[in-house]
């Protein structure tokens, strides 16, 4: 089972900058499917930004704009660049894996996601 570990919220002000990180143990297959999710206080959870092994990058339409999700070299870390935050973006922050590779089942924001980290806070004060 992939293990994954969030990293680097915090509070910040409206307008202000924030990455996230997600480490990630090693996959059973090199072909994977990667997403950063988002829940706030009474709302459901939403899908911020999908990237796979391919390097195809798949956005919610809480993350288009203004995030970016990146991955390093060795794809062992998933990032999520947040820019020019709005007191809305306050939620706790999850990464997350289909646990499945890419010729069973491809990524998308239909996709499930059965492997969890235990979440980020994230809070935007205005």
């Amino acid at each position: 089972e992939v293990r994954l570990v969030e990293s680097g919220g915090g509070s910040v002000q409206s307008g202000d900058s924030l990455s996230l990180s997600c480490a990630t143990s090693k996959y059973s297959y090199s072909s994977f499917c990667l997403g950063w999710f988002r829940q706030a206080p009474g709302k459901q959870r939403e899908a911020v930004a999908l990237l796979d092994s391919d390097g195809k990058t798949i956005y919610g339409n809480s993350g288009k704009g203004r995030f970016t999700v990146s991955q390093d070299n060795t794809k062992s870390t998933l990032y999520l660049k947040m820019d020019n935050l709005e007191p809305g973006g306050t939620a706790i922050y999850s990464c997350a894996s289909t646990g499945l590779p890419l010729w069973v089942k491809a990524c998308g924001l239909d996709s499930e996601f059965h492997n969890w980290g235990q979440g980020t806070q994230v809070t935007v004060s205005s």
